[in-house]
């Protein structure tokens, strides 16, 4: 990937969240709870796989410190973490970015099944319709 590729680093460093060696920290430009926020890798890497070991251990540290800050900033009850691999799972920006996104009670009517709802009608696999 070429550097003027991703619009992540267009971002100005006075908009960051929080940085290290390695990434920095973002809000997410359409958060689907207040206070999402995209850690993102310094260097224009594509996926998770192709970052080094010392850059998944510093987006990773990054990860807990903004969990800190959201915990202080917004008190969330519960939390979804994760990145988009491929354009067939969803990632829209060929620059990987790692979605911290803070959870409350009731911000859906039935968050059971997280991450599973990717795939429609797979999510919660606790109800009494569902499959298996």
């Amino acid at each position: 990937m070429d550097d003027g590729d991703s619009p992540f680093l267009a971002v100005p460093a006075e908009r960051w969240l929080a940085s290290n060696r390695s990434a920095f920290a973002i809000p997410d430009r359409f958060p689907v709870t207040p206070g999402h926020t995209l850690i993102v890798p310094r260097r224009p890497i594509t996926t998770w796989w192709e970052a080094t070991g010392a850059e998944r251990n510093d987006i990773w540290a990054l990860v807990d410190e903004v969990k800190a800050l959201l915990d202080a900033q917004r008190r969330p009850d519960g939390y979804n973490v994760g990145f988009n691999a491929g354009a067939a799972a969803g990632q829209t920006v060929a620059h990987l970015h790692i979605h911290v996104i803070p959870r409350h009670h009731g911000d859906t009517p039935d968050p059971r099944g997280g991450i599973r709802h990717v795939i429609p009608g797979e999510g919660n696999y606790l109800t009494p319709d569902a499959g298996g």
